[in-house]
């Protein structure tokens, strides 16, 4: 095992371990945000050359990508302007199911690769620790613009009609999604720019991850007329060239450190981000009875003391993003009356419940509601982290519980969060990365 092997494996047992009850304060930056930034990632395999892609976070799931992309031939480094990712030498059409099973967002090449080359071999993904996520639309898509899909132990095997690896196999056409989809909106639309012909995909999702997508591929060349709205019409070209991009502020990290703000009573800012993306959030923490302050691409949260009830319901973007569920029912938790919280996008996404109950929260949960009646307080507990949102939901409520919360499996965290614990402790927090065997 190589040294470096040997400390993500050490890494990945560490715990976060908190002293709550210290109101937070002060500012924070927020980072580059994961969810644009694997897509991006991906859409470098569609034109070969050096891409270069600024503020990506370092993060288990970029580290992921990254291997993903060097698997399939492309060549990576780091420098102080950012990820350089040259595509010439990509020659392997293949995403290997070790690295595609610990992340979801690796099915993001399947649409270049079959763009670009006529064919692809990408394992069927995992990464998820909660519930059923099929990839089905994706792969109807690619059905839809010609390609013939087939699977094979355990791989998505894809080819395009001329079978011949040439650009052009895929031809343009007319698909309606029956449901949004952020991935495979941004699949079929990087598998649609280097079709023949034209395509019009209604119903896509309008993200604003999906929304840099699409930027990034106009800038690259491609005809995208719609952006940014649910129809787009793509006019597919022969060829893309090589383009430079900055991921854009992390819409859930933002609203996580607020919500922290509001539930430790406390008076948070974070900069650098896009308020504009944050909007239903900041209703949410308002709805709470915080007071939010949004200063250019700045946004501070006052807490006006203990949160009030309210009710929540997830919906697709401009809705309540489910990314932040978890963490504003941590908020309800301490709140002043009974919230009934509705995840309309994923109906089994409540696993952060039963750790917080073990903090002394009152939550009752069917099916894809919860009804959480606030306390006033929580109690530090051991608790075990089960998937990245409701990670941060659970050191949301260590933060503000009396006595000592230890979060285990943080690996999660490592995922979406970059640099967390240091964010944190910049803000007051007392909160420690301690190895598991401690």
């Amino acid at each position: 095992m190589s040294d470096s092997a040997t400390a993500t494996e050490k890494q990945s047992m560490d715990c976060l371990v908190i002293q709550g009850g210290r109101p937070l304060s002060g500012s924070v930056e927020v980072s580059g945000a994961k969810n644009a930034a694997l897509p991006l990632m991906a859409a470098t395999l569609l034109a070969p050359g050096e891409h270069v892609i600024t503020r990506v976070p370092r993060l288990a799931d970029t580290a992921t990508m990254v291997r993903v992309l060097e698997a399939l031939g492309a060549k990576i480094r780091w420098d102080a302007t950012g990820m350089h990712v040259d595509t010439r030498s990509t020659s392997s059409l293949e995403a290997p199911y070790e690295l595609v099973k610990t992340m979801r967002a690796s099915v993001y090449v399947l649409g270049p690769l079959l763009a670009r080359f006529g064919r692809a071999r990408v394992s069927l993904p995992g990464g998820c620790a909660w519930g059923p996520r099929p990839v089905d639309l994706h792969l109807k898509g690619m059905e839809a613009l010609g390609a013939t899909i087939e699977i094979d132990e355990g791989y998505i095997v894809a080819t395009a009609p001329q079978g011949n690896g040439a650009p052009g196999g895929l031809r343009g056409t007319r698909f309606d999604f029956p449901i949004s989809s952020v991935g495979a909106s941004g699949n079929l639309l990087m598998a649609a720019v280097l079709a023949r012909g034209t395509t019009e995909i209604t119903n896509a999702a309008i993200e604003p991850e999906i929304t840099q997508l699409a930027e990034m591929l106009v800038a690259m060349g491609a005809q995208i007329e719609g952006v940014g709205t649910t129809h787009l019409t793509v006019e597919g070209v022969e060829a893309l060239s090589p383009t430079s991009i900055e991921v854009i502020p992390d819409r859930i990290e933002a609203g996580t450190y607020l919500a922290a703000g509001a539930m430790t009573l406390g008076d948070v800012t974070i900069t650098r981000c896009r308020p504009a993306h944050l909007a239903a959030t900041l209703q949410a923490l308002e709805n709470a009875g915080s007071r939010v302050t949004i200063d250019g691409t700045s946004v501070t949260v006052q807490s006006q003391g203990r949160p009030r009830a309210a009710d929540l319901t997830t919906a697709v973007f401009p809705g309540f993003p489910t990314d932040m569920q978890a963490q504003m029912m941590a908020v309800a938790t301490i709140a002043d009356g009974t919230s009934t919280i509705t995840d309309t996008i994923y109906h089994d996404r409540f696993a952060h419940a039963p750790e917080l109950v073990r903090m002394g929260a009152d939550i009752r949960v069917d099916a894809n509601v919860a009804v959480v009646t606030g306390r006033d307080r929580l109690q530090g507990a051991p608790v075990m982290a089960t998937d990245l949102r409701a990670s941060a939901a659970l050191v949301l409520a260590g933060l503000c519980a009396e006595g000592e919360t230890r979060v285990s499996r943080i690996y999660h965290l490592d995922r979406g969060y970059e640099a967390l614990a240091d964010k944190l402790a910049t803000l007051g927090a007392q909160v420690e990365r301690r190895a598991e065997t401690e």
